[in-house]
């Protein structure tokens, strides 16, 4: 299982159209070659079951309510994933360091918005992981897909917009 890190990282953040509050919209793109690797990823190799692609860094402070996946050219039959986040320092919340500063535990959740997303299909996805409540980033994390059920070997595109309150640094 290898990890891609996607040098495109976050593209946008979209702002919401009422001049009341702070929901926000952040967009990652994930484009792949013919050979089913990521464009502009540090790993030209194509994505095998169980690879790990960072699609770019969400801010700490970052209040996580829900995403959209959108597959616009599907990858190859049996292409699934599951979309997540990890800590971009690579160490996860401990409930000792919650209760030192006050705030809930947030663990890394590799499937915190979904573990079945049909890749292999063009659609648009929602989150689906009913078990998760909002949650807030205590420190940078990077939006992770996991990939699973079949290599890919193709041409695929699929941007993810996670939607939430940016509440700033905690």
């Amino acid at each position: 299982m290898a990890t891609v890190t996607s040098k495109t990282g976050l593209q946008q953040r979209i702002f919401g159209g009422t001049p009341y509050g702070n929901k926000t919209v952040h967009k990652y793109q994930l484009d792949t070659n013919s050979s089913g690797g990521v464009v502009d990823g540090d790993s030209t190799a194509a994505l095998a079951s169980g690879d790990k692609v960072r699609l770019g860094k969400i801010p700490a402070g970052f209040e996580l309510h829900g995403a959209l996946v959108l597959v616009s050219t599907a990858f190859t039959a049996s292409v699934t994933g599951k979309l997540g986040f990890e800590y971009a320092d690579g160490v996860d919340d401990t409930q000792a360091a919650a209760d030192a500063q006050s705030r809930p535990y947030v663990p890394q959740d590799d499937d915190y918005f979904g573990a079945a997303f049909a890749l292999n299909t063009a659609g648009r996805y929602p989150a689906s992981n009913t078990a998760v409540r909002p949650v807030t980033l205590p420190k940078d994390a990077f939006l992770i897909l996991t990939t699973g059920g079949a290599a890919n070997a193709k041409v695929a595109a699929m941007d993810v917009l996670v939607e939430g309150v940016d509440r700033g640094q905690l």
